[in-house]
């Protein structure tokens, strides 16, 4: 359920296929591996504001604001009902050394705390390259995200991916 390119605006265009489009190189097997769903053409993508780092932990809450973002910045266009697992494809487009099986993505939403100045940090799942999990079809909606919010991804090389927990298994 995403269409995704780096950088851009918004832009509700009715006929949009509800697959993956990535506006760099795009691994066409990866594309088909994903089933395709009815394209609902009354409801507008919504432009994903997704910052990763490789690391090993999220984004401190300190790093965004309004006139300050971390720099890891990707530009998602997707639905609600997008999962992890979609996005998971994306930032390997992205981010070819993210392809390896065993990489490990850790997803958080950041939002606009309403009792205080500043942002919040809420992780709602994670996924592997080459492993299917219970988080797979964790969608956005379901996990209360708002339009306006942002995704931090952690991207864990398999070499240093925490070890699996019993919800994830090989394909």
């Amino acid at each position: 359920m995403l269409a995704a390119g780096v950088g851009g605006q918004s832009e509700c265009l009715e006929g949009w296929r509800r697959k993956m489009v990535v506006q760099s190189s795009v691994m066409q097997e990866e594309i088909k591996k994903e089933p395709e769903k009815p394209i609902d053409q009354k409801t507008c993508p919504l432009l994903l504001r997704v910052f990763t780092t490789n690391n090993g932990r999220h984004h401190r809450m300190d790093e965004f604001s309004r006139r300050n973002l971390p720099s890891s910045e990707l530009q998602i266009y997707t639905w609600m009902d997008a999962t992890l697992k979609e996005s998971t494809s994306l930032v390997k487009e992205v981010y070819p050394e993210a392809r390896k099986k065993g990489t490990h993505f850790n997803f958080a939403i950041v939002f606009t705390d309403l009792k205080r100045p500043g942002y919040r940090v809420k992780e709602i799942g994670s996924t592997m390259s080459g492993t299917k999990g219970t988080d797979d079809s964790t969608t956005l909606q379901s996990q209360k995200f708002q339009i306006g919010d942002y995704l931090d991804i952690v991207v864990t090389p398999p070499n240093q991916a925490p070890p699996p927990s019993g919800r994830m298994r090989p394909h």
